[in-house]
């Protein structure tokens, strides 16, 4: 099956934000679709149980889809689009990384 690259990178960015949105609510119980700030969330501190142990598990995930983004999360009031846009273009970034990964693997 073959995907185009707009449609790869569309549903790159909706699987992300979903992602961030879900991991706020389900395991910080935080309702909001961006992160407040770095420290709070990359750590596990504060989460029990089980909420503890998927954070952990779930760590690679944030790192790689928000770790570059740590200075322009941890700005001390960016207007809220201004976050919602970097991440949105440093993942279009990552997301065309991929494709053209997995586009190179298929053909070798």
């Amino acid at each position: 099956m073959k995907i185009s690259r707009i449609k790869f990178v569309v549903l790159f960015l909706i699987s992300g934000f979903a992602f961030l949105f879900l991991y706020n609510t389900i395991i910080r119980l935080d309702v909001r679709g961006m992160p407040g700030s770095g420290a709070a969330f990359f750590g596990t501190d504060g989460l029990i149980g089980w909420r503890r142990i998927v954070a952990i598990v779930l760590y690679p995930i944030k790192v790689v889809l928000l770790g570059p983004m740590l200075p322009l999360i941890n700005l001390p009031d960016p207007p809220p689009p201004f976050v919602g846009l970097g991440v949105a273009f440093y993942w279009t970034l990552l997301a065309l990384l991929i494709y053209y990964l997995i586009g190179k693997f298929r053909r070798a």
